[in-house]
């Protein structure tokens, strides 16, 4: 019995997703990965199909759909080589902010562009001297009067380039409490004093547009604050056991999809007169990987139900974190040696995909920080 039970209706989106990712996206990948940027063009069109914010509620633009429309999205785009074109950033981490903790004006105003792809969104947590650790950021967000001053720098902000509204992380200076400081504000880029720095190079993930985000005098209404003053840290807390079974969905899917793509190659590559994949060595290796990304796969499945019920399952979501992002690393690299010096070239997809799975494993809270938070739940 599979744990998940997907209805005829999952399985019309999945397949129609399928179809547009094949006819759409695939054949401009490389461009995308050479500009470093994907056209917002494309997001529009992600959107008209509704591949975008399927979880925000009719009243607002959106199809009000259950979760498994987002795991279907992000699995898609990953098993097409394609999880650096982060939509499940915009859908499934940053505007549920929006839908939770926005004023009913904000969310008639900002969740139907969000959903049609005329607004993308962009989350702004890491500074240069704060990345895990978000009580030390130093952004500030000052009050006068009716309004917000914020002052300070964000690093690492995907989605950077193309974001016309930013959900801001920033501190009051005058509260002495370092969480109970932190708010989570509204920000439009067309706000006087928000500046986009430039596109950050990376190791992987070329087609992802990474920002540094700059905020000098800007000013914005006090009401663009979510929720009441000093709850913003409970706000990042709550949204991070979403935030973190993505990212566990993309790293499981983007495992499949290399194991496959790897066991076709290795039936494929003839070495000594005979298939690599029926040399014993190359055998265990596939082996090893299959059993690891099933018993993930099962994991995962159990925390989407999970999630669904609306279970606490911050621990769980921590180690399928940490474990999920890890196992794909791993996978990526056995599958590139089994390529040989194909596998090093960017003409075979597993070099993308090896490139792209790194930094899964420190976006999100590093690796490192989810083995903390798992400990202080199991009281060491």
């Amino acid at each position: 019995m599979d744990i998940i039970n997907y209805t005829e209706e999952h399985g019309i989106f999945r397949d129609t997703m399928r179809r547009f990712v094949t006819n759409e996206l695939i054949p401009h990948a490389d461009e995308w990965e050479e500009a470093g940027i994907v056209p917002r063009s494309i997001w529009q069109k992600m959107g008209q199909q509704g591949f975008l914010g399927t979880s925000v509620p009719a009243e607002y633009g959106g199809p009000g759909a259950d979760f498994l429309y987002s795991v279907i999205a992000i699995e898609e785009l990953a098993r097409a080589n394609l999880s650096s074109f982060s939509t499940w950033l915009h859908s499934d981490i940053v505007v549920p902010y929006i839908v939770s903790f926005a004023t009913e004006e904000q969310k008639q105003a900002y969740l139907p562009g969000c959903v049609s792809g005329d607004v993308i969104t962009s989350v702004a947590m890491t500074e240069p001297n704060a990345g895990s650790d978000l009580a030390a950021m130093k952004t500030t967000a000052v009050e006068d009067g009716d309004f917000v001053v914020i002052n300070g720098q964000k690093t690492f902000i995907s989605n950077g380039i193309n974001c016309d509204l930013c959900v801001l992380a920033a501190k009051d200076p005058s509260e002495k409490n370092p969480h109970a400081a932190v708010d989570l504000y509204l920000v439009e880029a067309i706000t006087p004093g928000f500046e986009k720095g430039r596109r950050i190079m990376k190791a992987g993930c070329h087609s992802q547009d990474t920002a540094e985000l700059y905020f000098t005098d800007c000013r914005i209404p006090k009401q663009n604050r979510l929720g009441d003053k000093g709850t913003g840290f409970l706000k990042l807390m709550q949204k991070l056991q979403q935030e973190r079974l993505v990212c566990a969905v993309v790293a499981i899917a983007a495992a499949e999809y290399m194991l496959d793509i790897t066991m076709r190659y290795c039936r494929e590559r003839t070495v000594f007169g005979k298939p690599i994949s029926r040399f014993q060595h190359n055998q265990f290796e596939i082996v090893e990987m299959a059993t690891e990304i099933k018993l993930g796969r099962t994991f995962i499945d159990k925390l989407v139900v999970d999630h669904m019920e609306g279970r606490n399952i911050v621990i769980e979501t921590s180690m399928a974190k940490y474990w999920m992002t890890d196992m794909a690393f791993k996978v990526a690299d056995r599958c590139l040696q089994l390529h040989g010096g194909y596998g090093y070239c960017d003409e075979y997809p597993i070099s993308r995909a090896w490139r792209d799975c790194r930094a899964a494993r420190i976006f999100a809270g590093t690796n490192e920080i989810m083995k903390v938070i798992i400990a202080r739940f199991m009281g060491l």
